[in-house]
Formats: C-alpha cells, sequence, structure tokens
C-alpha cells in the first residue's frame, strides 16, 4: 500500500466548525433531493450534527474523538470507544474529496491490526444504503443486525500480523 501521509490529533472545541462542514458533506446527496431551500437544509443539517454530537458525547464519555489531517489540514474525523471486548468504532468521516482514495482503507487496516493485537473484536454501525458496508465487508465484518436504518455490522477478533507503516499514519500524543 501506498503511503498515505496523515495524522490523527485529538478533537478540540475549535474544530466544531469543521465538524459541521463534515457532517453537512455526508448528508449533502441525501439533502440535494429534499426540496428545502438552501437555507434550510443548512439550519437543519446544523441542527442534526449538534445532536449526534451530544449524543456521542453523552453515550462514550470515554471516547477517543480524533481529527484526521493531512498536511495540517483537518480532512475527517475517526470516533472510538476502547471496551474490554470491543472496540466500537463509533464514527468515520472523510471529505468528499479525500473519499474513495484509500485513506479510509489505511484507518481501518491501523485499527483492525491495533484491534487483533489486544483481542478485541470490531463493531460498527453503518446506514444501510452507504457503499462503505462493502469495504466493511471485505475487512471481515459480518451484518449481525439491521433496523431498517443502520446495519450493525461486527469483525471477530483476529491475530494481527504487522503493525501498520510508520508512514502511512500518526497519531499525536
Amino acid at each position: 500500500m501506498t503511503p498515505i501521509d496523515c495524522n490523527l490529533r485529538p478533537q478540540q472545541d475549535s474544530d466544531y466548525p469543521f465538524i459541521e462542514r463534515l457532517y453537512a458533506s455526508t448528508r449533502a446527496a441525501e439533502m440535494a433531493s429534499c426540496g428545502w431551500p438552501a437555507d434550510a437544509i443548512a439550519a437543519f443539517l446544523r441542527h442534526q450534527c449538534q445532536l449526534q454530537y451530544l449524543y456521542y458525547l453523552e453515550h462514550f464519555p470515554d471516547g477517543e474523538f480524533w481529527i484526521v489531517e493531512r498536511h495540517g489540514t483537518a480532512i475527517g474525523r475517526l470516533y472510538l470507544f476502547w471496551g474490554e471486548t470491543t472496540l466500537q468504532l463509533i464514527d468515520i468521516a472523510l471529505l468528499p474529496e479525500f473519499r474513495g482514495a484509500g485513506l479510509g482503507s489505511a484507518l481501518l487496516d491501523m485499527l483492525l491490526t491495533r484491534a487483533d493485537g489486544t483481542g478485541l473484536s470490531v463493531g460498527l454501525h453503518v446506514e444501510v444504503d452507504n457503499p462503505a458496508q462493502h469495504l466493511y465487508r471485505r475487512l471481515g465484518f459480518d451484518t449481525v443486525g439491521n433496523n431498517g436504518v443502520y446495519l450493525k455490522m461486527h469483525r471477530p477478533a483476529g491475530t494481527a500480523t504487522a503493525d501498520p507503516p510508520a508512514t502511512m499514519l500518526s497519531a499525536a500524543n
């Protein structure tokens, strides 16, 4: 795999405008077909982003909330919760111009290697129409639930084969 020049840093309060922009980018296709005026869409997305953000903070108070950066610029987010038996992938999102280029796969490879090394399974939820579910299946995830909006996916603990290359991704301490 080609090295990807990215790093993770802890999310800060000052990142919230970026989080709103990133969230809106993940809902752009859906909102484009709703027929609402642009200002109504923007207000709705701001409100939905705030609700999601507060939900994550409330339900995962010990979660890790990372900003994915490339060349010092925020390009995505990665939210995780390391439980006793399972790594929960709370959320992973990249700006549209960084999707489909292997960065999400590199992030997931890094996480799966870490989870395997500590004997943890990995769980996540993905919208039923999100094409990322195909990537998750290729990485060993199975669908274990479906509420009509989200698929609940799970990957059993495996055996790590190697650490990811240090040049691929680094986390700031």
